[in-house]
């Protein structure tokens, strides 16, 4: 079946980076568009970042545009966030899911002095 798992997330200062990781199975990986999604408490979740399944193409939220990269490495079944000059704003669970397949079980990030 259907897994993803993400990792990396934890503590940070304001201004500081962390990458995260979503490791894929259970799908043929390499065709897959895959995204990011981030949660408040008691919001909904929202559009992070998406990378087509080549690589080529990515698309950003405006609010992480400029900050957050999004990267996959298709021998590895393996998508990457890479989140630099973090605000506290930046706070909340993330998510990577392939589209119609399945979501990850989630990573806190906590940006805070």
């Amino acid at each position: 079946q259907v897994q993803l798992v993400e990792s990396g997330g934890g503590l940070v200062q304001p201004g500081g980076s962390l990458r995260l990781s979503c490791a894929a199975s259970g799908f043929t990986f390499s065709t897959a568009t895959m995204r990011w999604y981030r949660q408040y408490p008691e919001k909904e979740r929202e559009f992070v970042a998406q990378i087509i399944s080549s690589g080529a193409l990515t698309y950003y939220a405006r609010s992480v545009q400029g900050r957050f990269t999004i990267s996959r490495d298709n021998t590895k079944n393996t998508i990457y966030l890479q989140m630099n000059n973090l605000f506290p704003e930046d706070t909340a669970v993330y998510y990577c899911t392939a589209p119609g397949r399945g979501w990850g079980q989630g990573t806190q990030v906590t940006v805070s002095s």
